[in-house]
């Protein structure tokens, strides 16, 4: 009696599919690979110049105090401290943390060989991760107060009245320079500024994003 052939497919077959779906997914994967690396990197950016700007404008609009607190490291984070105001006779009130930020894992307060030692808006030299000009001493971070006017001050408690000017840079560790993003604060305005590597007549320099 004739016997009737099963629908279907063999292993041969399955492998020779499965093994084809594997090599597209890797294809796939390695094309998609920096465009997602590059989210990472401008998501950072985002964030960074939007609890910038957000707290500067806090500052302005309630009149009161606002510290921002960049942490290195991975994940590198923001905090956001306010500053009750005094009611005399009572002592200053201590700082209250707003809000924390983080960044994409992968991606950190950090720099890089090959950044340009000559810094956009004139701060920094392009060797360190988080330079403002001036920074509260024996603490693990540097950080910007905004001041009710919207400059950009030195801190706090015991606040000298000086300007603090600096720049924080975000990239990927290893990764191409050209996946690096940087923010400026200008002092005396608490004007906020961001900025990307591009190459100008062959050199690598931060253009204004």
């Amino acid at each position: 009696m004739a016997t009737r052939k099963q629908d279907g497919f063999s292993l041969l077959e399955l492998l020779i599919t499965v093994s084809i779906a594997l090599i597209l997914c890797g294809v796939v994967f390695v094309s998609v690979k920096p465009a997602l690396n590059t989210s990472h990197v401008d998501s950072a950016y985002s964030t960074t110049l939007m609890a910038l700007r957000n707290t500067r404008d806090l500052a302005v609009t309630q009149g009161n105090q606002y510290q921002v607190n960049f942490i290195g490291g991975s994940p590198s984070t923001i905090q956001v401290w306010w500053q009750p105001p005094t009611v005399p006779p009572a002592a200053q009130p201590p700082m209250q943390l707003v809000i924390t930020y983080a960044l994409p894992n992968d991606v950190q307060f950090a720099v890089q060989a090959g950044f340009p030692a000559s810094a956009p808006d004139g701060f920094g030299t392009g060797v360190t991760a988080i330079d403002f000009g001036q920074t509260l001493a024996g603490e693990p971070y540097s950080n910007v107060v905004f001041m009710p006017d919207g400059s950009a001050q030195v801190n706090v408690v015991n606040n000298n009245g000086n300007y603090n000017s600096g720049i924080v840079y975000m990239t990927r560790p290893g990764d191409v320079i050209s996946n690096s993003r940087a923010i400026t604060v200008w002092g005396a305005t608490g004007r906020i500024r961001g900025w990307r590597l591009a190459q100008v007549a062959g050199v690598w320099t931060w253009v204004q994003q």
